[in-house]
Formats: structure tokens, sequence, C-alpha cells
């Protein structure tokens, strides 16, 4: 199993309860989430209302972690279903939920998508390591045992052997899940390459989180919104830009993009799958039980989802640029989801 994830039931709480057991049913799924699997999602969608006769879910793209505010807000019609995630939920999100009396919920795993910095095939091509991308994109750096407010201001400040080019990455906001990735998977990646900062994981981890993963706000590091779309358009009129993005965004611009190699592995779906391209990640669906009783097409569309059609090597997931499951591993969803829905 290629990340050991299961998909498994999260028990936040010991007893189940219904906050809202009055609340009228609704027959329309609910969706918030990640922009990078809302594409799938949203053709998930089309595909469930196309194949079953029933209305299509309502798919919005508010990143993981504002996707995880809005379904932990509470159990009822207004809430959310489902969270389409890029990452885990996290402890605190758990806390959140449990005092919304959110008490059940079902984590599937549902594929794996990469992390990439992206640009246009007439820039130049970017061969990094994780320490190279931390010191180009973090607000402070260690200089000569000081951290200081980031000095560099093109990739050649920091390799001479790096283009000679003004540093310029469109990225994704706090909310994000793939910003959340990029900083678990390849910021502090690059921070442990550096001894002064490595030290301070184990005796003050807030310290070393603080230090790796505040990025710069002089221009260098520009928040592009949870619009996927936009930055690939930005990045095709400005070849001397990057975006940092998930690598389903790569696949479906491969005529107009690249991605860079970082510590010496370019993104595609071998090394994403077998985890030998350091920004590999798992993608989540979190389905809320109780909303089960509420929203009478919630498990068909669950099943739907979770089908060989839909998540299976040949199906709509791999369509869409993101990466299959290990067979045990989807298996494993496939029956979690069967499970939760009764089928």
């Amino acid at each position: 199993m290629r990340f050991g994830i299961l998909s498994s039931t999260i028990a936040i709480c010991a007893s189940f309860a219904l906050a809202s057991a009055s609340a009228q049913a609704r027959d329309q799924v609910r969706i918030v989430g990640s922009s990078t699997i809302f594409p799938l999602t949203a053709k998930v969608s089309e595909h469930f209302a196309r194949t079953t006769g029933q209305p299509a879910p309502v798919v919005e793209s508010t990143g993981s972690g504002g996707g995880f505010k809005l379904f932990c807000g509470g159990i009822g019609d207004p809430f959310p279903d489902i969270v389409d995630a890029s990452r885990p939920i996290t402890g605190s999100e758990e806390a959140i939920c449990a005092a919304n009396s959110v008490h059940d919920i079902t984590e599937l795993a549902i594929g794996y998508d990469g992390i990439v910095l992206l640009g246009s095939k007439s820039a130049p091509e970017l061969h990094l390591t994780t320490r190279q991308l931390y010191l180009a994109l973090a607000r402070t750096v260690p200089v000569q045992g000081a951290s200081i407010p980031n000095p560099y201001q093109k990739w050649s400040d920091i390799d001479p052997r790096l283009p000679d080019l003004a540093i310029r990455v469109y990225g994704p906001p706090p909310t994000s899940g793939t910003r959340d990735s990029m900083a678990q998977l390849l910021m502090d990646a690059g921070c442990r390459d550096i001894s002064d900062i490595a030290v301070l994981e184990a005796r003050e981890p807030d310290s070393f989180r603080s230090l790796c993963r505040t990025l710069r706000d002089d221009g260098a590091y520009i928040e592009a919104g949870e619009n996927d779309r936009l930055i690939i358009s930005k990045l095709e009129k400005d070849p001397t830009s990057y975006g940092l993005m998930g690598f389903n965004n790569l696949e479906r611009n491969r005529d107009t993009m690249r991605g860079a190699m970082i510590e010496g592995v370019l993104p595609d779906y071998d090394t994403i799958f077998d985890g030998r391209y350091a920004a590999s990640r798992p993608l989540f669906l979190y389905v809320k039980n109780a909303h089960l009783q509420l929203v009478t097409t919630l498990g068909g569309f669950i099943d739907s989802y979770l089908s060989e059609a839909i998540i299976g090597p040949d199906g709509l997931l791999a369509d869409n640029g993101l990466v299959s499951l290990a067979d045990d591993d989807r298996a494993a969803s496939i029956r979690a989801a069967g499970e939760l829905t009764g089928k």
C-alpha cells in the first residue's frame, strides 16, 4: 500500500448525535473543498445526474481548509455533506466538528496527486532541490547564523546554475490544501536540509513550522486564489513566472506547460504513484455520516464516486490528470464506501 492509508471511519465521538433530526430531507448533495479535486468532482456530479436521473450535486471550490470550515459548521440542511480534500483533516478541524455536533465522519481515499512547480514551455527549465525552493519562497532565511528577510531576488542568487531570472511564483492561498501540502512536503523538507533550522523541529516545533512555512510577501510569491485556470493563463502570458499547483493542471496542459524537476525527479504518473516524487500526496472525500439520513441521494452519489468507473485505473479520475490508488487501497475504499451506504 502506497501511503499506508486505508479508508476508515473517524470516530470523533463515541456517541452518534443527530442535532437536526427534524430537518427536512433534501435530494441534492452539497460538496465543498479542494480546487485540485474540483474539476473531477464536478464531472462526477454530472455523471451521477446523467446515469441516475437524480439532481446533480452542487460542487463548490473553496479550498480544503475553507471546505472543512463549512463542513464542520454543524448538522442539517444549511451545511455541506462532503468535503473533497487534498490533505487529511487536522486535529483542530476534528475538534471544531465535534464542538458543532459533527460526531461521525468517514474518510475515503480516492487517489493521489502531486504538488508541481510548472511554467510555460518557453520558460527556462528549473531543476531544484527542496532547499533551493525553500530559499526562494520563505519570508525569512538563515544567513551567517541569523534569520533575515529573504534577500534572494533571482533564482541565480540562490545558485548560479539556476536561471538569471527574477523569482516570481504564483501559488495557492492559506485556505488551500495545496498550500498546506506544499508547506509540509516541500518547505519543511527544504528546512531539514539547513542545519540551523533542522535542529528546531524536535526542540521547538512551532518555531520550525513558522520559519519553514511562512512565505514571502514582497511580490516573489503571489497568492492567486483558488482559480487554477487563471494561474495557467498568467503563466502562458508570462514565461518568466512559475506556478505551484496540483499535478492534474500539468497533465491537462502538457501542450503548453512543463513541470520542474524536484530532487532530480520529474513529476509524472509513475513517480507520484510510487512516491519517488518528493511532493506526492493522497486525496480524500470526507462524508458527514449523519447526512445519509438527511440527503436522499447522498449514499448513491458516494457509491457512484467510489466505483471503478470513477477511481479505477482507467476511470474518470485518471482521465482528469490524477493518479489512481494502488489496487489494495482502492479496493479498501470501495469496501468502506459500500459499508457506509449499506451496499
